[in-house]
């Protein structure tokens, strides 16, 4: 069904994405969405990434402009919100799609710096895009918050500082959700499996020394549906329903979105 965000205006923060062979969570949302009619602010640290993303939107006749932004930094996540409005008039749909790891460990290993930078770019740079946010939501009667999380927030225990941002990203979720209700705005979390991402597998080939075809077998074998991973666009799919009127009456829901990994955990 074509159209499920006609005349809404949506922004993407990590539209962006790492180099790698397949396509990220964020440029794939940010390209369903204009799909669907979206007219679409493509966020992301690295101001090339978001153009790139926006071309691809663009060259398929869809509506999207690139801004570089920051969200570690109070006064970048306030211009985002200031840049969407501007550009789009209003704000009905944030996407907090931004994520890093990268020198994670167990808790008796793990590095102060490591921790520190993990959990200001996954947990509080997400409350700062919030945080600017959602005055606008309110003042216009509603929007549709979706988060993206892991599910290492449940399980894992060998990556300490992603799996507290994570599991800190759920209950962000909630109580955003909670607070905010009355508005009219819903918050909503993916918590994602293993997906078939750049970062995800071209990261872990690199970091290890290994090839993406040994990361993504590796991978593929622990999951139970089908034996493989996911791709950017289940998330996007996902997204979408949450992000959509079709979602209307769904708010501090955190969807799995892992091929039954969760299944596993218990």
């Amino acid at each position: 069904m074509a159209g499920r965000l006609e005349g809404k205006a949506a922004v993407v923060v990590g539209a962006g994405q790492t180099p790698g062979e397949t396509i990220g969570n964020g440029r794939a949302m940010a390209v369903l969405f204009a799909r669907e009619g979206a007219r679409v602010l493509c966020v992301d640290r690295i101001a090339e990434r978001a153009e790139e993303t926006v071309a691809m939107i663009v060259a398929e006749g869809g509506t999207a402009s690139a801004l570089a932004a920051d969200i570690t930094k109070a006064a970048d996540c306030q211009m985002i919100v200031d840049e969407a409005k501007a550009r789009l008039g209003r704000l009905d749909i944030l996407i907090n799609n931004v994520g890093i790891g990268g020198g994670d460990a167990p808790a008796h290993r793990l590095e102060e710096a490591v921790f520190d930078r993990i959990l200001s770019v996954n947990l509080k740079g997400m409350w700062l895009t919030l945080k600017a946010a959602l005055p606008v939501m309110r003042e216009q009667g509603g929007g549709a918050i979706v988060n993206i999380s892991s599910l290492a927030a449940v399980g894992g225990g060998i990556q300490l500082a992603y799996e507290v941002s994570k599991a800190g990203v759920n209950r962000l979720t909630t109580s955003v959700a909670q607070s905010n209700a009355r508005y009219g705005i819903r918050a909503n979390a993916i918590m994602m499996g293993y997906i078939d991402t750049p970062m995800a597998v071209s990261g872990i080939a690199a970091a290890s020394g290994r090839s993406t075809t040994e990361v993504r077998a590796e991978r593929d074998a622990r999951v139970p549906l089908r034996g493989r991973m996911g791709t950017a666009w289940d998330t996007a799919y996902a997204a979408l329903f949450l992000a959509s009127d079709e979602a209307q009456f769904i708010t501090g829901e955190t969807l799995r979105v892992d091929g039954g990994m969760g299944t596993r955990i218990g």
